[in-house]
């Protein structure tokens, strides 16, 4: 008797944890000329004070502006239910983490935000639409500004992303910010609607795993950054699908702190549906694979391998730059990073452009170990010799078309040591007068 008290107990205990938090029964209405997000912020509040549980957004279309996250919050949207950004600026709130003094910002906005939290998913069939068309762009740096983020998190743990649609940010699509244990699983994300349109940007993270996700976004889509001493480390994608008119996969441009024990498998890098319209980048994309080291920062440790890549116009570009760009104003960054001990292998590439590919250092700071293994890449050609480019642009933002066309068809390596080409093959289409590869020291 007394056991099966104490199971119905642990029932009952169970059963209060998961209670549901309806937000119209709070004051949502499916209706997008008013908006919810009072009645949205009460459900997640509440639902948080009392233990946690699921704040559901029910079918239907609902409206906000900015909204935050609290611990211990699942907020799911059921299918059919689209929660839409306001698109009146006055509705967003000005937040500041204590993390955020990265140069200009100190205060941002976004749609959905979360600052040491733990134990949050967002789930479920439903979308997120951000409606970031219209938010115009007024200065060189004003995302999360005046073009707010859609999802960001910041100092946060065991974060959970999954089964979602992410549509139309402002500017970056999901930032997650020095966080720690995330999983994204299963989630559609398309944000080609404006400038700074990345897909997803993990910047500063711990023990991270992505799988399953399908994105199409105007700028990079699967990004690692490290704008932070706090490099990004033990990571692992795998089994997406991605399209961008700029990088495909790219570790920087920020790289303060770095990149450590990096995973990247089973990726299909195709162009989008949408080609044609863009705000940066190429039609096909500029570069599948950019590992860019540029402001200090070590990056050691990193596979990349099973990439199906259909049209990009540089598969792999390979980068150890001296922009040394700080985090915060005034800060002189006075050492070069490092870039080594990097795998590219069963690497696949049609209908590249005709760049080629890069793999470079700068003198007495050499990319160091890397290795590549069964990469076929066929490739448009055509070009007459192009003559070694004399300007090492050490202090220029690294870019898979820096050099414009490269002196080999296949691969250019100057500044790297112990760099290993196994069973790599480069294909033209068009007749190519250039060397397969150019080594220098």
């Amino acid at each position: 008797m007394r056991r099966l008290l104490l199971i119905v107990m642990l029932v009952a205990a169970t059963m209060v944890h998961a209670r549901d938090y309806n937000i119209t029964r709070y004051g949502a209405v499916a209706d997008t000329t008013q908006l919810s997000t009072q009645a949205i912020q009460q459900a997640i509040d509440i639902c948080s004070r009392e233990g946690g549980g699921r704040v559901v957004i029910p079918t239907g279309m609902y409206k906000t502006g900015s909204i935050i996250l609290r611990s211990h919050v699942n907020l799911f949207l059921e299918h059919g239910a689209t929660l839409f950004g306001s698109t009146d600026l006055a509705d967003y709130q000005k937040v500041k983490s204590d993390y955020l003094s990265l140069r200009t910002q100190t205060h941002t906005i976004q749609l959905i935000y979360a600052d040491k939290v733990e134990d949050v998913t967002i789930s479920g069939s439903g979308c997120i639409d951000g409606r970031g068309k219209s938010f115009k762009k007024l200065t060189f740096n004003d995302e999360g500004i005046t073009r707010p983020h859609l999802l960001r998190f910041i100092q946060s743990k065991d974060i959970t992303i999954k089964d979602i649609t992410l549509k139309n940010s402002g500017c970056w699509m999901q930032h997650y910010l020095a966080c720690d244990r995330v999983r994204i699983d299963g989630i559609k994300v398309f944000n080609r609607n404006n400038y700074n349109n990345d897909a997803l940007d993990l910047d500063g993270c711990h023990d991270v795993v992505v799988s399953n996700m399908i994105a199409d976004s105007d700028d990079d889509a699967i990004t690692l950054k490290s704008t932070s001493p706090r490099r990004c480390e033990n990571i692992t994608i795998t089994n997406c699908v991605v399209s961008s008119h700029c990088n495909a996969i790219k570790l920087g441009t920020e790289t303060n702190g770095g990149f450590r024990n990096i995973n990247i498998h089973g990726i299909v890098v195709k162009p989008s549906e949408n080609q044609k319209t863009h705000f940066y980048g190429q039609e096909i994309g500029t570069s599948a694979i950019s590992l860019e080291m540029v402001d200090g920062g070590q990056l050691e440790n990193v596979m990349v391998s099973g990439i199906t890549v259909i049209g990009t116009e540089s598969p792999i570009f390979v980068r150890l730059g001296n922009r040394a760009r700080g985090y915060y104003e005034g800060q002189v960054i006075s050492n070069v990073g490092t870039l080594r001990n990097v795998i590219f292998s069963d690497i696949q590439v049609t209908g590249a452009g005709k760049t080629g590919c890069s793999i470079t250092g700068l003198p007495g700071h050499p990319v160091e170990n890397i290795t590549l293994n069964n990469i076929r890449i066929q490739m448009k050609g055509g070009c007459q010799a192009v003559p070694v480019p004399k300007d090492e642009k050490e202090k220029d933002y690294p870019e898979a078309t820096m050099w414009g066309i490269l002196p080999a068809k296949g691969f250019f390596v100057r500044h790297a040591t112990n760099v290993k080409f196994n069973n790599v093959e480069i294909i033209t289409e068009l007749p190519d007068d250039r060397p397969e590869y150019i080594q220098e020291p």
